[in-house]
């Protein structure tokens, strides 16, 4: 028996395919969706060979297509019968210095980052106030914390946008209409994000890791987790309220 149905977007690689294998583990039926359907195709298979009992949907899926976000959510509850979670994971990590001649790049991350997030959103959001139930999952950044300086200003500045997004409907209390929202803060993670950062970058850990401290949250339906838990928590509120000069030197 399916413990619920999760819907992950950006699950073709990285945090959101490693989330879909976990979910799964722990008895979740998935819609999983990207623009690459070759990898959500192989990670299905990968996932149904391991659990036989599990249904997963795939969907392509291109965030920025706003007509395409609606369609896809709508067809992956109607297909469930019914939606639990909807997790807004699909991102972009390009980025340059503000005024080096790449708004190109800087404006592709927030039309990915947060413009198509709120799209994404708007669409989980219909389905959960018809169903008068529903579990909205925003993961944001550490970096949303402040204001980031060179490639990952807008970077930082998106991840902290989706999070006022989803703040915004705790401050409404759609908990109250049987709708929880949870942000997810992840510290450095491994992933094909930032696979050509260096390898020894400090508090770096393991995607399987850090997915597994990310699952735990959303599972427990936090408001707001950094993860993993350690070293975050501390370095979060480091971050909240250092003197920029002191953040300048940490990160």
């Amino acid at each position: 028996m399916s413990k619920g149905t999760i819907l992950i977007t950006g699950a073709s690689s990285g945090l959101g395919a490693e989330m879909a294998r976990q979910f799964a583990d722990l008895g979740y039926d998935l819609a999983i969706t990207a623009r690459r359907t070759e990898r959500l195709d192989e990670l299905a298979a990968e996932i149904t060979a391991k659990h036989s009992d599990r249904r997963v949907i795939t969907k392509a899926l291109d965030v920025t297509d706003d007509e395409a976000v609606f369609r896809v959510f709508k067809e992956v509850a109607a297909e469930f019968g019914t939606l639990d979670r909807a997790i807004i994971n699909a991102g972009l990590g390009k980025g340059a210095p503000l005024g080096k001649g790449r708004y190109d790049a800087n404006k592709a991350t927030a039309m990915t980052n947060f413009v198509a997030a709120l799209a994404q959103t708007e669409a989980a959001m219909e389905i959960f106030r018809a169903q008068k139930s529903g579990h909205l999952v925003m993961i944001s950044s550490v970096s949303a914390m402040r204001g980031m300086r060179s490639a990952i200003t807008t970077y930082a500045a998106t991840k902290a946008g989706v999070a006022a997004l989803a703040e915004g409907l705790i401050n409404e209390n759609v908990k109250a209409k049987g709708i929880d929202v949870s942000i997810i803060y992840p510290g450095y993670i491994r992933s094909e994000m930032n696979d050509k950062v260096e390898q020894k970058t400090k508090f770096m850990v393991d995607t399987e890791t850090g997915v597994r401290s990310m699952v735990a949250a959303i599972e427990k339906r936090r408001q707001k987790a950094l993860v993993p838990s350690w070293p975050w928590v501390p370095l979060g509120f480091a971050l909240r309220n250092a003197p920029m000069g002191v953040v300048r030197k940490l990160f």
